[in-house]
């Protein structure tokens, strides 16, 4: 359970319903529907506007809760590892390789998996000891068991073997999508 979303969607759907109410609130009195406040009313009592350092406050406040709202969105953006190069050396020279180029090849093959619609692969760490982190989007007839073993026995063996490591820890998310795979007819 991802507890931080969760939390994220109920605090977004209570701001949006008391946003909601506010403006049906607002509208509903500016038309006379409600006869709680009259429209004619001034807003504050007296004409004189507020001191200077009033507009200042009210500002700072606004940037201030401006730049918090874009702090949460960013947030909220799906973020990978940072991609590392892995340096080789050996008799014949040096090898200059890219986690992200290492792992492109594995994201292909899972692609073809059957019920697979889409996949993402990188890798971090450094190079004797990486990591692979796997996306998968299958349609709903995909069976994510199934799946997961192929993943396991098929793509990782493979990785691992190209990236001549002995053990490769993997974290498998399964996205399920409404849609179906391509089939055969």
């Amino acid at each position: 359970m991802n507890r931080p979303a969760a939390l994220n969607r109920t605090l977004l759907a209570l701001i949006g319903l008391v946003l909601l109410a506010a403006g049906g609130f607002a509208v509903a009195t500016h038309f006379g529907e409600l006869r709680l406040l009259d429209p004619s009313a001034p807003l504050v009592p007296g004409t004189a506007p507020p001191p200077t350092w009033v507009f200042y406050l009210v500002i700072a406040g606004a940037v201030g809760l401006g730049l918090l709202c874009l702090r949460w969105l960013a947030a909220q953006a799906f973020r990978r590892p940072k991609a590392t190069t892995w340096r080789t050396t050996g008799d014949a020279g040096a090898t200059v390789l890219g986690s992200a180029t290492a792992a492109a090849p594995v994201a292909a093959d899972v692609e073809t998996y059957p019920g697979v619609l889409a996949a993402s692969a990188w890798l971090s760490g450094p190079r004797d000891a990486p990591a692979l982190d796997l996306v998968v989007t299958t349609g709903r007839d995909a069976d994510p068991a199934a799946l997961r073993q192929r993943v396991a026995e098929h793509a990782v063996p493979r990785l691992r073997q190209a990236l001549e490591v002995g053990d490769l820890p993997v974290r498998l998310e399964i996205r399920l999508t409404a849609k179906t795979g391509s089939r055969a007819r």
